[in-house]
């Protein structure tokens, strides 16, 4: 079966993400993959070179794994670095990050055009409730982003979840208004705003246009919503992510399968979404 990733990072991009062993970070790490259910809460050692995190995806099966850039206050994964790890490999994607509170608007289109272009990357990722001060994302300031993605003819990937700094701002109201405003602008929204599970799954009922990716959060109490929907009507709108490097790639694809998705939908689920998403 094949199987796209829509999130997947390797250790070696950032402390945050366990680069460096022996540090606070590197413990927080293992910390969540604990917490998300990761039997072996080290196995991201598996990616701290780049030959080490191609091996990983190959070693999983994966047709495609989407490393994800970004740009927030607190962390900068620089659309170049994206590029250089990306660029020349059949089975990475890459997928910008831009922050247009933080670069200014103008700047912000600059760069999210020059990363399709120019770099060849495949979208566009914007983190609102990670800004300062934290905004949603029918927020004004990102309307030129849309705008562009929109003319760009790429997705637009909203990541927000438990880890919003403050919870207020892991909130999907105003992913309908961005989806009403943009209907042809897929709005793929990275940790499918768990814990609010029902509410993103209603706007996506509403808005076709509205992806999801749970990623690591599927596996928690509560997402169960994602999988019955998937089964009905959101058959077309629900990817699979494993949010590598905080839970193992090929665990996570197990245990996607014993959730209970019919077996037509568990290869969209797996493959067919991400690659009508990306052309492919």
């Amino acid at each position: 079966m094949k199987v796209i990733d829509m999130r997947c990072r390797p250790a070696f991009l950032h402390d945050f993400f366990g680069a460096s062993p022996g540090t606070q970070a590197y413990q927080a790490a293992r910390w969540l993959n604990r917490r998300v259910g990761s039997r072996d809460d080290q196995h991201f050692v598996n990616s701290l070179t780049q030959q080490g995190f191609l091996d990983e995806v190959a070693h999983a099966g994966l047709s495609r794994a989407v490393v994800v850039g970004r740009h927030t206050p607190g962390q900068h994964l620089p659309n170049d670095t994206i590029h250089q790890i990306v660029h020349g490999h059949d089975s990475l994607l890459g997928i910008a990050g831009v922050d247009p509170a933080l670069q200014g608007e103008q700047a912000a289109v600059v760069e999210a055009e020059r990363a399709i272009r120019q770099l060849g990357l495949a979208g566009i990722d914007i983190e609102p409730g990670f800004g300062v001060p934290a905004r949603q994302p029918d927020d004004a300031v990102y309307y030129p982003i849309y705008e562009t993605c929109a003319a760009l003819g790429v997705p637009v990937f909203l990541m927000s979840g438990p880890t919003t700094p403050d919870p207020r701002f892991n909130d999907p109201a105003g992913v309908a208004r961005v989806a009403a405003d943009f209907p042809h602008l897929p709005i793929v929204c990275y940790h499918g705003y768990w814990p609010r599970v029902a509410e993103i799954v209603g706007i996506a009922f509403r808005h076709e246009n509205v992806r999801v990716v749970p990623d690591m959060y599927q596996f928690l109490p509560g997402s169960q919503l994602y999988i019955e929907a998937a089964n009905g009507f959101m058959a077309d709108q629900l990817l699979f992510g494993s949010s590598y490097p905080f839970r193992p790639i090929g665990q996570s694809i197990d245990d996607l399968h014993g959730l209970g998705l019919r077996p037509d939908v568990l290869d969209k689920v797996l493959y067919g979404n991400a690659a009508q998403l990306f052309g492919l």
